[in-house]
């Protein structure tokens, strides 16, 4: 059965140079492989598989997304890496120091150098 087998996202990218320093020395993952066709970092026991591509993605949509506890904490963290998140307000998604709370979950985006558009989320707890 596939869901007995881990799942890998790939994102597409131009350059594995630009690639390494943001996924590896800015977002800190480490890098478990590389060739002239990939690159792949890990991430709590997944992995992500950056793919070269001479095109790279054409889609805006969140094509990534961590799971967290503490969004506040992990962004100030990435602002601390040089990264910058994605602030919006519009068709009624409005940020706050780049925080949106979209009911189910509080979420944030960060845009890699590709286009690629990462998404970190931490789930409001229900009351039962």
């Amino acid at each position: 059965m596939l869901a007995d087998h881990p799942l890998d996202t790939v994102l597409l990218v131009t350059d594995f140079d630009v690639a390494r320093r943001f996924y590896h020395q800015q977002l800190g993952l480490p890098i478990v492989e590389s060739d002239e066709h990939r690159l792949v970092v890990a991430s709590a026991g997944t992995q992500l598989v950056l793919s070269l591509s001479t095109v790279g993605t054409a889609d805006t949509q969140t094509q990534a997304m961590w799971r967290v506890t503490d969004l506040a904490a992990e962004l100030d963290e990435l602002r601390e890496r040089g990264v910058l998140i994605d602030d919006f307000d519009e068709d009624g998604l409005t940020t706050t120091n780049g925080i949106a709370d979209i009911g189910f979950a509080l979420a944030a985006w960060i845009t890699d150098p590709f286009g690629n558009t990462i998404g970190l989320l931490q789930h409001i707890p229900t009351a039962e």
